[in-house]
Parts: C-alpha cells; structure tokens; sequence
C-alpha cells in the first residue's frame, strides 16, 4: 500500500511547517525570564484548570499511545481493548490517589516531594536518577520511532540516512522547546497537540462507524474476518499467548501500565504548576475525561484498521502495527489522489508530527529539570544555587540530555525498542509508585527505606527485562538469535513492584531497629555515667 503521491507530501510538508512555527513562536512568547525559577518550572501556577488539564493529558498521551496501541488493538484485538482501558486507569488511580497530597507536597521536581521529609543530598541524587531511568529510554524509543514514522509519513526511502536526519530534526526541535519554552511554553504546545489529537480522532472513529452504518457488531465481525484469527479477536491471548505464563504475563503487563505510567515524573511534574488542591483537582477532572474518550476513540480506530486493512497489510508495513492510524486515513478519505483522502491523510500525519514533538519535549524538560533542580542546585550547590545559575543550568541541560537521546536512538535505531518503553513504565511502577505512596502516607517511612525503594526497584525492574523474554530468546526480542531468557515473563511487574514495596518497608524497619538500638545504648551509658557520678560522690 502506498502512502502517498507527490501532492499531499507537498501539503504536508507545508502542514509540519506551519506547526514548528506556530510552536516555536508559541515557546519563545511563553518562555521565562532567565532568572525566574517558578515561571520555568510551573509556568507562574498561570493555567485554569481547563488548560493544565489538556496539558496533563498532552504529556500523558504519548506517540506510543496513539500509534502503537491503536496498532495492538488492530492486531490482537481483546488484548489491545485492556490496554486502553488500563491507560485511562492509571490517570484515574492517579487523581484519585496522589494528586491532591502531590500538589502539596512537590513544589518543581519529584525531589522536592521525597526530600520534603527526609532531605539530603543522597535523597535528591536517587531522585534525579530513577528521573533518568524513567525519561530516557522513553525519549530514545520516541525518536527512533520518528525516523520510521516520518519516513512513511512523507514517502522518503527508508534509508538510514533518511531515518537519522528525521531524527536529528525532531530532537533539536524537542530541545529547544524544552530549553526555551520551560514549564508553560511545552503546556501550550501540549494542549494544540491535545485538541489536534482529539479532533482528527473524532473525525477518524466516525469515518469508521459511517462506514459499517454505526453498527459496532458489523465492526466487530469484519475485524475478527481481517485480522484471520476470527473469535480469537475476541478473547485474551493473541498477544502474549493463552498457556498459563501467558495469562500471567498478561496480568503482570496490566498492573504495570496502571501503577506505572501516571507515576512517570514527566506526569507528576505537570501536577505542581496548578495554583492550588482544588485547581489540581479541576485538572485532574478535565484530564481523565479527555484521556478516557481517547482510548474510547483508539479502541474504535485500531478495530476499524482491522476491520478496514486487515492484519497482512498492516504486517506487511510494519509488524506491530504502529503504521495502521495513517493507513486507515488513506482508506476511509476516499480514492487515492482525492481531496478527501489527501486532506485526512494530512491532519493524521500532523497530528501524529505535533504528538512526537510534544511528547519529548515534556520528558525532556522533567529529565533536565531533575539534573538541574536535584542534582546541581541541591546535591551539588545544597541548596545554595542563585535562581539564575540553576535556569541556565536547566537549560544546557535540556541540550545535554537532547544530544544523548539522539545519539542513542540514531544507534539503535534498526533494534526493535519498544522493550524500552515497557522499561520505562517497570521503573515507573516499581520504583517510583512505592516511593510516592510511602512518602505521602506513612509516616514510619525513613531515608534508608526510600533509598531501598528508588535503587532496589528500578535495578530490579532494569535486571529482570534484562533477562526477559522481551530481550531474548522469542522471534519478537530485541535479540532474537541470542537466548539469555533466565526471566519467564516479557515484563517484570508481576515481581519488580512487589520487591520495590517490600525493599522500602525493609529499609524503613532496620532503620527503626537501629535508631532503636542505637537509644538503648545511649541509655546505657547514660545510666553507667549517672551510676558512677553517685558512686564518686558517695
């Protein structure tokens, strides 16, 4: 299937032009003043809660959101459906459960929240590394896939030279709407890529319902057709399989987007530019909305792309279907070189250009944040850094980890990465959602446990998908001729987040038991020291 003739490359040439400018001009307007910490950071607690909120659910939807889900729903169907309903869960167990004591306990970064009780330069040093390990691999799997992406978008060869320079393009725009833009110049990009995201969806899902007379049974039955594994489509298994450890890797990959992917920092970090808890709750109301009538939108999409397309075309293009959105607009416009088709085809390939912008720019901004504000201005300088030092630290920052995320997703840019994205979300889960939930409701939570929870969870979850069957050992693995499988499963949650929860509660009770000891043999000597002072006098 091809993807496009010469005049709608031209319009969307023209189209991702218009949006850098927009943007660009967007960032530089909104950007901060050099020395204003609060403005970079929380962009002046300046959002209604409308606006934070589509920014929140701008950075919550990433491109691996839009175009990967919408393809593992086209391929393996039931699966696909909980995974939608499991990313709309997170957003909801993160509203329900941590944004209100968030919002007043954080003040910039994740740091500020785990050293509000136990500060120190150890604490803002963890922080400011699980940060990284949640961020970067997320950055590296967003760019390699734009090489692909924008390849097929705009007809180019699939070379490797091609596919490095859409890297190289995409990044430097990341970095500068991160180094220039701060906290609110990336929340007005979020929210135009949030109503371009929502708007070409409705249009695309009611393309798809037209088109089978908006019967989801007549949907339904020629997606179980297309796909070939007909009622298959229908039930668990298509995607991890249907023995015993598939069902258990099933669950493990559930509890882990639900726990792990609204915990990410790049998330969180969007909480603390609302001006006050019922603000915060405002936006976490307008935030869950928007990101459940997605998934609703994507469940519509991805099965309309099997119904439409059916699973050959989709593998032929790309064998996880992260390519099935822009083949799906170029069936449901019309005929090929038609105004309809050439003006779908193009709001889709924007909307999916604005998503990959957005989307690095917020994890680059959280990443360069936490180097600037944990790392240097607290562990560094302790707390003792000059407002403006620490914004154009930020901002050389913003460049240090753009230049390394390129670096790494031009190397691997012919690997399979999307284990990476899994990664991110384990460390989100098993590192970061134990840390948050001690720090914000237990108050017998000690810095040794907190340590516990950050190292112990996120090397847990590193070493486990290390060994994993996502790495090696199956067809579908990064390596798939090697076989260092020692872990059953393709995801670490089902032991990762258990291990980081119990590290931390280990952690905090041998602290308790030594400060415990430690009393006692203070006592001790108290009372030998008072007992010889009796003895002497007497």
């Amino acid at each position: 299937m091809t993807t496009s003739g010469s005049g709608t490359q031209a319009i969307v040439l023209v189209l991702f032009t218009t949006l850098v400018t927009v943007t660009l001009l967007m960032c530089v307007m909104a950007g901060p003043d050099r020395d204003d910490l609060a403005n970079f950071y929380t962009g002046y607690l300046s959002l209604t809660p409308l606006k934070n909120g589509l920014a929140i659910a701008g950075d919550y939807i990433s491109a691996a959101t839009v175009l990967s889900t919408t393809g593992i729903i086209a391929l393996t169907g039931y699966d696909g459906y909980v995974l939608a309903v499991s990313t709309a869960l997170s957003l909801v167990l993160l509203m329900f459960l941590l944004a209100e004591p968030l919002r007043n306990a954080g003040r910039f970064t994740m740091g500020d929240v785990l050293a509000r009780n136990m500060p120190g330069r150890a604490v803002r040093i963890a922080a400011c590394l699980v940060t990284l390990s949640a961020t970067l691999p997320f950055l590296v799997v967003q760019l390699s896939g734009a090489g692909s992406l924008l390849t097929f978008i705009l007809n180019i060869p699939h070379a490797a030279g091609a596919r490095t320079a859409s890297i190289v393009i995409v990044g430097t725009l990341m970095i500068i709407y991160a180094a220039i833009g701060g906290m609110r110049g990336t929340a007005l990009i979020q929210m135009i890529k949030i109503v371009l995201l929502l708007g070409t969806s409705i249009v695309v899902a009611a393309l798809v319902l037209n088109r089978f007379d908006w019967s989801p049974g007549a949907i339904l039955r020629a997606a179980q057709h297309g796909s070939g594994a007909g009622p298959a489509y229908l039930h668990q298994g298509l995607q991890l399989g249907t023995s015993a450890g598939g069902r258990l890797d099933f669950l493990s990959f559930q509890i882990t987007i639900i726990l792990g992917v609204a915990c990410l920092p790049h998330i969180t970090m969007r909480l603390y530019s609302a001006q006050d808890v019922p603000a915060v709750r405002r936006s976490m109301s307008w935030a869950v909305g928007t990101v459940t009538t997605f998934c609703l939108l994507v469940i519509i999409m991805g099965t309309g792309a099997a119904a439409l397309l059916g699973s050959q075309h989709i593998t032929a293009a790309d064998p996880h279907g992260r390519t099935s959105l822009l083949m799906l607009s170029q069936v449901l416009g019309g005929a090929p070189g038609s105004a309809g088709a050439t003006m779908l085809y193009s709001a889709v390939a924007g909307m999916v250009f604005i998503t990959l912008l957005s989307s690095v720019a917020g994890m680059t901004l959280a990443a360069a944040s936490s180097l600037a504000h944990d790392l240097f201005a607290h562990a560094v300088r302790r707390g003792r850094a000059e407002p403006r030092t620490e914004m154009t630290v930020a901002a050389w920052t913003s460049v240090v980890v753009g230049i390394v995320a390129i670096g790494l997703a031009t190397t691997v840019q012919n690997w399979d990465v999307g284990v990476l994205t899994t990664l991110a979300v384990c460390i989100g889960a098993s590192a970061v959602a134990p840390a948050l939930t001690y720090s914000l409701f237990w108050r017998g939570f000690t810095r040794t446990g907190l340590l516990a929870t950050l190292y112990g969870g996120a090397a847990s979850a590193l070493l486990l998908m290390v060994f994993s069957k996502a790495v090696s050992g199956t067809p579908s693995a990064v390596f798939p001729h090697a076989d260092f499988d020692l872990f059953p499963m393709q995801t670490t949650g089902l032991v990762s987040i258990p291990f980081g929860y119990l590290a931390g509660w280990m952690g905090s009770r041998l602290d308790h038991r030594r400060r415990a000891a430690d009393s006692r043999e203070h006592r001790r000597l108290y009372e030998e020291g008072e007992a010889r002072l009796l003895a002497a006098a007497e």
